[in-house]
């Protein structure tokens, strides 16, 4: 079997699989050599009814949670028997149940299932909704995949999918039933939100779902599988060798990149082989490989699993015995930076409740029970879905077809006409930018639909050359739709195409990965399931600080003594992949060359406003403008405001830049 989950491919038993459909046609082949193959057809049965959610027939100019919805959402689980409310983000979650719970006059049973929560807690909600006990669940995907409850009436999609397989597959939990339609109901929370579900709804019709890039297997994942095989029985590097390459996500291995692998694992590199601790096989007499010891094994199975997530604390329910506080039942877990800033009293929302941060204790946050009208809501890293490849041309598309704003909302076909109007649609293939002055700052706003990873990742390249250039850049900020960046000297008259010319993913994007923190995360995650440094021992378990301590030391080592080593150069590329998407920024790089259309404007643009007050900008740190100016703090909008502009009813010159 060959799995995949967040980039990582582990290594089986599976034949190659090719990109161009060939390793499918021989395994059919195969398989018709060897058996008699019959192929059922049956009828596809009803097919699915989505609708999408207008609330009092408008859509919100910006926004991401869905809020101004939630009345009509909760009037929706009402008239319907079991409902699945599907989330992209824990965060979302819990602040969507919160929500509910404050105009549940009808005392509805409601639960909440996300990947956070204690495992038990998470059973007796799937464990009550199979008994027909709950009206209602918030959830993220948790609930995706594996769930066979007939009775479930509709499903409701609160905020945009971001990609059609997914919708598909979260529509497929209603009626399981073959001559009744699964119902589904989406819920934009902007408007370009609408304009995304509008174009999933319409490729769920067409049965048009989002393709998977191929992967191509890790060498962090294939190291622990080396390791794995040793601790089974000793083994040739040969005979492993053609069982590894005959993985389709491992056919293009070289022989010299295994023989790195199987070194890494036997002395932990060239730099570190003088260190006892990171000799985990061993070769005998006869030529095989084999474990250490016993001890070495038992580590090993103790650490296995190529899924790593953030360092998190288990949030604990406190008591106090005499002048100590203890843990008791535990209640889910979240991230270690998340309790980092609190001090005790602080409240916030979890699993549903309110409580009161107390302490930390080892790997322990300890709270009780609490009152509060304004609590905090934990926001878990990592847990946002980028928009599809293929939905996004579906929404770009979209946009330049004017004929096809008709399916839209009034309100939203008025929006694009007064983007129109005031600045420009692009079409299909062209990427707008526009740029305005707005009180002291200038401003550069783009378009290239490419999800916020890659936008994020775009904006830190790109104000490294705006600050090269001399024009001061600030800050920025990113949407799956749209990048603003805001600096001190006016961007109209650069050379828009020289800016995004392709190359910035070669020096640029190389010294930026040496400067940035991401390499140190990603060289962490590839330190443990490789198995170089191992969080838990017999008896004792690392915290996340202690585990980040101890990999930033070796990365430090590393980058000095020996920067080609194989896990700097899998670090590279995961955080290439996995937390810029480089891939996908190339793409778009490659899309847009000689293909920016670009407006100077004297206010903002419509299509401006969900950008402009998205939560979330960073500021740029250091190079010029830090000589130029010497406050660089975040540029703030208000919503009303900026609409007002937007629309002419205000002054060009706002006096809320600050």
């Amino acid at each position: 079997m060959t799995s995949s989950r967040g980039g990582k491919t582990t290594p089986g038993l599976s034949s190659p699989s090719r990109s161009d459909g060939e390793g499918d046609r021989e395994a059919v082949e195969g398989l018709a050599a060897s058996s008699t193959v019959t192929i059922v057809r049956g009828d596809p049965g009803a097919p699915p009814v989505v609708d999408v959610l207008v609330s009092e027939g408008k859509v919100p100019w910006a926004g991401h949670t869905g809020q101004h919805a939630i009345p009509e959402v909760y009037d929706a689980l009402r008239r319907s028997g079991m409902s699945l409310i599907f989330v992209n983000t824990r965060w979302q979650a819990e602040f969507v149940f919160q929500q509910l719970w404050a105009i549940n006059d009808d005392n509805l049973a409601i639960g909440l299932h996300h990947g956070s929560l204690a495992a038990e807690q998470r059973r007796k909600v799937e464990a009550a909704m199979a008994r027909g006990d709950l009206r209602a669940v918030v959830c993220t995907s948790t609930l995706d995949l594996g769930i066979d409850w007939g009775d479930v009436d509709l499903v409701i999609q609160l905020a945009a999918p971001k990609g059609a397989s997914r919708l598909v597959q979260r529509i497929g939990r209603a009626n399981h039933r073959l001559d009744e339609p699964s119902r589904a109901l989406m819920v934009p929370a902007s408007r370009f939100e609408m304009l995304e579900c509008q174009a999933a709804r319409e490729a769920v019709a067409e049965n048009a779902f989002d393709w998977e890039p191929v992967h191509t297997g890790t060498l962090d994942t294939l190291a622990q599988h080396v390791m794995g095989v040793a601790c089974s029985e000793p083994f040739t590097m040969e005979k492993l060798y053609a069982e590894v390459v005959a993985c389709g996500p491992y056919r293009g291995l070289t022989w010299e990149q295994f023989e790195e692998v199987v070194d890494l694992v036997a002395t932990g590199g060239y730099a570190l082989r003088t260190y006892e601790r990171f000799a985990r096989i061993v070769r005998a007499r006869d030529g095989k490989w084999k474990v250490r010891n016993a001890q070495t094994a038992q580590r090993h199975r103790m650490n296995v699993g190529a899924i790593v997530t953030a360092a998190t604390l288990n949030v604990r329910v406190a008591s106090r015995r005499g002048q100590r506080l203890i843990g008791g039942r535990k209640v889910g877990e979240a991230e270690e930076s998340y309790f980092e800033p609190m001090v005790p009293g602080d409240t916030f929302v979890f699993a549903g409740q309110v409580w009161a941060f107390q302490a930390i204790a080892g790997m322990d946050a300890l709270v009780t029970h609490a009152q509060h009208s304004d609590p905090k809501i934990p926001s878990w890293g990592g847990s946002k879905f980028p928009m599809s490849r293929s939905l996004a041309d579906r929404v770009r598309a979209m946009i330049e077809d004017r004929g096809h704003w008709r399916v839209l909302p009034p309100d939203v076909q008025e929006w694009l006409e007064l983007q129109e109007a005031k600045s420009a649609i692009p079409d299909a293939e062209t990427m707008l930018i526009e740029t305005f002055p707005r009180g002291s700052r200038h401003f550069l706003v783009a378009y290239p639909f490419s999800g916020g990873l890659a936008h994020g990742t775009l904006c830190m390249l790109l104000t490294r050359r705006l600050d090269r250039l001399g024009v001061g850049p600030l800050g920025f900020v990113v949407t799956d739709y749209s990048l603003a960046i805001w600096s001190i000297k006016p961007m109209d008259g650069l050379d828009l195409d020289a800016l995004f010319e392709p190359d910035m993913l070669g020096d640029d994007l190389e010294s930026w990965l040496d400067e940035s923190f991401m390499m140190k995360r990603s060289f962490r995650n590839c330190a443990l399931i490789s198995g170089l440094i191992e969080k838990r021992q017999p008896g004792n378990e690392k915290t996340g600080r202690q585990v980040t301590f101890s990999t930033d030391l070796i990365y430090d080592v590393l980058r000095r003594h020996q920067p080609d080593h194989l896990l700097l150069k899998t670090a590279r590329a995961d955080a290439a992949a996995g937390l810029l998407d480089v891939a996908r920024l190339g793409q778009l790089l490659e899309r847009i060359h000689g293909n920016i259309r670009h407006v100077h404007l004297e206010r903002p643009s419509p299509f401006c406003v969900p950008v402009l007050v998205q939560i979330g900008r960073e500021r740029v740190g250091g190079g010029q403008a830090a000589e130029m100016i010497l406050d660089a703090s975040a540029y703030g909008f208000d919503e009303e405001d900026l609409i007002a502009e937007v629309m002419g009813d205000a002054p060009l010159e706002l006096e809320n830049a600050r």
